[in-house]
């Protein structure tokens, strides 16, 4: 019932985005039911029909991925101080995201089922027919199992998707003779140490500049030294334990733009560029082994190298997946090199914070571009003849992966909506902002333009030859 109100009392772009999330969970569907009605209409092609189910993992995967996205932006499910004292604390916000998500996907498989239905004429009694007919099987019935088990197919993984993405984490401290002594700011566990009033400032666990301040301390630390050289018990107390078992002081928390700052150390998004780049190599391996037979005229026919060619483009996207991050990164070094000016290093460290939740989206919208690219303009065997279906799963995943960017755009809006506020505050002009973000935009383009036609120029060129 909460997760019905919070849907009800939602914004008009909230709703937008939960309406995009059904009408791709019904085209999914109705992928997925044409599959099912081809397999009962061509019993004598069983592998033909498999290939078909195999293709339509890549519209769920879509489809599953925008869920997430827009699960991740719902601002009806943020945590919010003062949720945990009323019961609605990370698990249960959690699942009221899974429980809309699965409401939304719900409702589109429910669209699809009522579409397929009035094609195939089992609610007016008028059947289309053309080349719809081979995969609508007016002449038999739907199994229900079968058509029911399709259908939760999405808002399942949709569902557990959001689930393990969200589910609230609890970072617990160590335990045993070796665990942190974290306690103060409402650390887990008690300090094994007790401090004193002002440790925490005196210290400088924030400010960096512990050294300059022992240093100014050294004088009153020899002063207060007796004669033999011995300082007093309570200085003695506040130095801590002494010995093996001793504890050192825990470092300063990072901030949200640690890792942006050039010249540390290597971000999570830099990481992964080289298992990506071996990644796409697989892949293009795999495409070059699948492109050994001859071109055929139609896509729809599945040939016997279909499933190689699938499995190759699955292996490049997520080599894309991989390599993007880091590639975004890249894009935010670069426009901080040389003498930026306040606009090029804005934009710069925002693309380098922003590298792992926006360049994923990327990636996926990159591979998705090279594959059609590479299937359409580069294709020199006889011209794709792309049926209802090929058009509707293009359409389908083209859509996803653009509307999955957008939102994951949105969702980064959102997480630096107080840094933004800040620098409003602090007199920055919002066309100094608006520029930045033209900037970024302008930058990624500029690079994952050629890259895209890069790699499919070369996921093409095995058939080419």
């Amino acid at each position: 019932m909460l997760a019905l109100r919070l849907t009800h009392a939602a914004r008009p772009a909230v709703q937008l985005r939960r309406l995009l999330v059904a009408v791709a969970s019904a085209g999914t569907g109705f992928l997925l039911l044409s599959s099912l009605g081809y397999a009962m209409g061509h019993p004598e092609t069983p592998g033909a029909a498999a290939l078909r189910l195999a293709w339509c993992l890549v519209p769920l995967a879509a489809a599953a991925h925008f869920a997430l996205a827009v699960a991740r932006t719902d601002p009806g499910t943020r945590p919010r101080p003062g949720l945990s004292a009323v019961g609605l604390g990370p698990a249960r916000l959690m699942a009221i995201s899974a429980l809309t998500t699965a409401l939304s996907c719900a409702l589109g498989s429910l669209l699809a089922l009522l579409l397929f239905l009035q094609l195939r004429g089992d609610l007016t009694g008028l059947p289309l027919d053309g080349a719809a007919a081979g995969f609508l099987v007016t002449d038999q019935p739907l199994p229900l199992p079968a058509t029911l088990t399709l259908l939760a197919l999405l808002p399942a993984v949709a569902t557990a998707t959001v689930v393990l993405a969200l589910r609230p984490r609890n970072h617990r401290p160590p335990t045993g003779r070796h665990a942190l002594a974290l306690g103060r700011c409402g650390a887990q566990g008690r300090p094994q140490k007790r401090e004193t009033f002002g440790a925490y400032g005196r210290f400088g666990a924030r400010s960096g500049t512990r050294g300059s301040r022992t240093e100014g301390r050294g004088s009153d630390a020899a002063s207060a030294q007796g004669d033999d050289g011995t300082r007093p018990a309570g200085d003695r107390a506040e130095d801590g334990p002494a010995g093996p078992d001793a504890v050192a002081e825990p470092p300063a928390p990072d901030s949200g733009w640690s890792d942006a700052v050039p010249g540390g150390r290597p971000s999570r998004a830099v990481t992964g560029l080289p298992w990506g780049v071996a990644t796409l190599a697989a892949g293009m391996t795999v495409l070059a082994y699948a492109s050994r037979s001859a071109p055929v005229r139609t896509f729809t026919d599945l040939p016997s190298d279909a499933a190689a060619v699938l499995i190759g483009w699955i292996i490049i996207g997520a080599g894309l997946v991989l390599v993007s991050p880091g590639l975004t990164d890249l894009c935010g070094r670069l426009l901080q090199s040389g003498r930026p000016a306040a606009l090029r290093l804005l934009a710069g460290r925002v693309l380098m914070a922003e590298a792992t939740r926006i360049g994923r989206p990327l990636g996926v919208v990159c591979a998705v571009a090279s594959a059609a690219y590479a299937m359409t303009v580069l294709y020199e065997g006889p011209a794709p003849d792309f049926g209802p279906l090929t058009t509707l799963g293009s359409l389908l995943v083209t859509g996803c992966t653009v509307a999955t960017l957008l939102t994951a755009a949105v969702e980064a809006r959102q997480s630096r909506a107080d840094t933004t506020a800040a620098l409003l505050r602090l007199g920055a002009p919002a066309t100094m902002l608006r520029r930045a973000a033209a900037l970024r935009a302008a930058a990624l383009l500029a690079l994952f333009g050629p890259f895209t036609l890069v790699v499919a120029d070369l996921a093409a060129l095995p058939r080419a030859r």
